[in-house]
């Protein structure tokens, strides 16, 4: 696999209007700051600060906020050379409230992944063919437009055998039924040679509450490689190599993004190893690093 390819994600940027402070039940915000974000700009970032080339495919709209997110991308060194530019689409802006707990809740509004991923779909032959990985998740299996054009990308990676790496990134809210989650985090699943997931993630795609037994479940169900991660308790590693890594306890500022930096991480650290997922545990530690740097500062890309 030619390393000087980029690790190409597939999924949307959007706009974070983050409160910077959890909100006890019934608070409303005073404030709501803009950051970069969406779950596969999050990780084409954090591939990039991990020292691997990236690319996003997906889209944005022509508007003030869209040229904000592409030129932002390409400042942290990601490119957007396969990132459609629509002038009829708003960029999605995403308003994120933490609880008290610091939870993230989203909702999402100017909902244009559809045409968006659409306009991308007309370059992703040549984006996945020049691209030493891809990365997907679940979001652009939500709607039937973006649903469409992931299970083309899977195709031809498939075809030019280039591996995929899946991070469910579940949001509840984005979801009609869990089922309905379930069934199409199955299909990619199938298709991935490796799947990240959060412990409460990989319970639900398997029926496993043990990380370990969880990821186990999940090397089985087709990825060559699964890695759950487990906030505090760790993180495990399952099918290719048995891994295990704890790291050392980290400010937390706010948990927004830590996922999608450790999937950054993940993916450049395999790359560095031509995919030699049996050495896998040899990434975890600097995955848990970059989601780390991440929690402290607000903002899903720090």
């Amino acid at each position: 696999m030619d390393s000087s390819r980029p690790i190409l994600c597939l999924g949307e940027a959007i706009v974070d209007l983050i409160c910077e402070q959890p909100l006890g039940p019934g608070e409303l915000p005073d404030r709501l700051v803009p950051h970069p974000g969406g779950a596969l700009a999050n990780v084409a970032v954090a591939v990039a600060r991990s020292g691997a080339p990236a690319a996003l495919a997906g889209g944005v709209g022509t508007d003030h906020w869209g040229r904000w997110l592409a030129e932002g991308l390409e400042r942290e060194g990601v490119s957007t050379e396969w990132l459609a530019r629509l002038g009829e689409a708003d960029t999605p802006i995403g308003v994120v409230l933490l609880d008290a707990e610091a939870e993230p809740r989203f909702q999402i509004y100017g909902e244009h992944i559809g045409p968006t991923m659409a306009a991308a779909a007309e370059r992703l032959g040549e984006a996945v063919a020049g691209s030493q990985a891809l990365v997907v998740g679940s979001n652009t299996m939500v709607g039937a437009v973006e649903r469409e054009v992931t299970r083309r990308a899977l195709e031809l990676a498939a075809a030019e055998g280039v591996p995929v790496l899946f991070d469910p990134n579940f949001r509840p809210n984005r979801w009609r039924r869990t089922e309905e989650a379930r069934r199409y985090n199955a299909e990619i699943l199938a298709r991935a040679a490796v799947v990240k997931c959060n412990r409460l993630e990989a319970e639900l795609m398997t029926g496993e509450a043990d990380p370990r037994a969880a990821a186990r479940a999940l090397a089985r169900s087709g990825p060559r490689l699964a890695v759950v991660t487990d906030g505090p308790g760790g993180i495990v590693a399952a099918g290719a190599a048995e891994a295990a890594h704890r790291p050392p306890a980290a400010e937390v500022v706010s948990p927004l993004g830590a996922g999608d930096a450790f999937m950054g991480g993940l993916a450049a650290g395999l790359a560095r190893l031509e995919w030699d997922f049996s050495r896998a545990g040899e990434t975890l530690d600097e995955a848990a690093r970059r989601a780390s740097a991440v929690c402290a500062h607000w903002g899903a890309q720090g």
